[in-house]
């Protein structure tokens, strides 16, 4: 705060959830400083899983069953008004790995048991398809921004443990203008409402994770920030200033402008990781080509756990390098971008090849 004090920064957006959460936002607000984010209080929709879940509970807010549970006892308990498979989620940040999917009785016991006491929930599985959706919100006022699909886990297949994200596309042809105007409607306006009723209103980008069941939308999650690997994807197609767009739901000034606009274009994050991600990555792996998967038309290399070393980038991270790709077709967007990893040199890194599977399967169909 005292270096944008001293630099009159005209805005700050914050980026990770956690400062968000410890109310990095309200310090900013309390000096005069315009902060794009929530304060620590509507922060609670990413903090707390149970805070969201209670709030949809609370407001009719279409989401999947659950229980809230404090010790391993009660939680292998509520197992048994779950069936299988059932949702193991824990209650506080967890940098976008706290879940566990278990497919068998044994698995939820396991993960019980991995958690220990402590708040948790256990929630019914949903069965469809997955999809994000960005929201400007400021208040009672929530306008669309932009849709994602990303892949969670980190085999190909979506097999393997659940990560911070392995790769996203934008936007998501899955989440069609009928579902999205039911998500706004049913889900993200009622979110806001209620956050600004409790004396809580949000401020910032609401992140909504979506399951794209039988009976319409329903939310799985929040998150309080853009995110990765979606941001990564999604940012390129903003059209216009968003740094103006940003200063605007920052300001209040969100009912007052023209909705936002999106470039038309695709784009496509492929994350490469650590070799032993999402446990403990290996770290100092040299990183080389860079500037050769750059030279691919439309592709830009974000650096998410880099630094220099001796002999040059390494590897400082579990998710090291976001390699994004932009293109007037779906298609395009994922050729470049498996274009531009070939050139990457990173003998500890791994990768998947299938970002985006469903979506070019259902384009061969």
């Amino acid at each position: 705060m005292a270096a944008a004090e001293q630099q009159a920064i005209d805005l700050v957006v914050v980026g990770p959830e956690a400062p968000l959460v410890a109310g990095v936002a309200d310090a900013l607000r309390a000096a005069g400083i315009a902060v794009f984010g929530p304060n620590a209080a509507a922060a609670q929709l990413e903090g707390s899983k149970g805070f969201t879940k209670d709030l949809c509970r609370a407001n009719a807010i279409p989401t999947a069953d659950y229980e809230r549970v404090e010790r391993v006892a009660d939680a292998r308990a509520a197992l048994d008004n779950f069936g299988i498979p059932v949702v193991i989620k824990a209650d506080g940040l967890a940098a976008g790995k706290g879940v566990t999917v278990a497919m068998t009785r044994a698995e939820a016991e396991a993960a019980i048991d991995a958690a220990g006491d402590g708040p948790m929930v256990i929630e019914q599985f949903l069965q469809g398809e997955e999809a994000s959706l960005f929201a400007l919100v400021d208040g009672e006022t929530a306008v669309f921004l932009a849709s994602a699909q990303d892949h969670k886990r980190v085999g190909e297949g979506d097999t393997g443990p659940n990560t911070g994200g392995m790769g996203a596309y934008s936007p998501a042809p899955v989440l069609t203008d009928d579902l999205l105007c039911r998500a706004m409607d049913d889900i993200v306006r009622p979110t806001a409402e209620a956050m600004a009723r409790n004396g809580t209103p949000f401020s910032g980008v609401l992140y909504a994770g979506l399951m794209l069941t039988d009976e319409g939308p329903k939310l799985i999650e929040y998150n309080v920030r853009f995110g990765d690997p979606e941001c990564e994807a999604i940012m390129p197609l903003i059209d216009g200033d968003f740094a103006a767009l940003l200063h605007d739901v920052a300001t209040g000034r969100l009912p007052a402008i023209e909705p936002p606009r999106l470039t038309g274009e695709h784009g496509m994050t492929v994350i490469v990781a650590a070799r032993g991600y999402p446990g403990a990555p290996a770290s100092g792996g040299a990183i080389r080509g860079i500037e050769a998967a750059e030279q691919v038309d439309g592709v830009t290399v974000f650096h998410a756990g880099t630094a220099i070393g001796e002999q040059g980038l390494i590897a400082r991270g579990g998710r090291v390098l976001a390699v994004t790709a932009v293109a007037e077709t779906f298609a395009n967007a994922r050729a470049r971008v498996y274009r531009a990893l070939d050139q990457i040199d990173f003998a500890d890194g791994l990768h998947r090849r299938d970002i985006g599977w469903r979506e070019l399967a259902r384009e061969k169909a």
